[in-house]
């Protein structure tokens, strides 16, 4: 059965969920690798996620990499529940112009 096409929301909240785990593990100093390796996930994963490949990672991927990341799944519900441009325009911050509506390319 081939695979639905996502709606334009769906790929914001998506997007939205890419950049905050990528900003996360950015700020906490470490490489997808060590990231995957510790949740228990392929890096393969991590780095799909982060380049905005995977829209709708499945819910145990996001808790894992939500909890090595130190992050609640509280907080990345409210981000990605009904994000706007705008939302992520104020995640990047201003003095951040990238032609990637996700944010910056992650490390490889």
């Amino acid at each position: 059965m081939p695979r639905r096409r996502l709606d334009p929301a769906a790929q914001l909240r998506g997007q939205a969920l890419a950049f905050r785990l990528t900003q996360a593990r950015r700020t906490s100093g470490r490489s997808a690798e060590a990231v995957a390796r510790s949740a228990g996930i392929s890096v393969e994963t991590v780095r799909s996620i982060e380049k905005g490949r995977t829209f709708t990672p499945e819910f145990f991927t996001v808790a894992a990499l939500a909890v090595e990341l130190g992050l609640s799944l509280d907080e990345l519900y409210a981000l990605v529940r009904q994000p706007t441009r705008s939302d992520l325009h104020t995640l990047r911050g201003p003095s951040t112009a990238t032609s990637s509506p996700a944010g910056p390319p992650p490390d490889a």
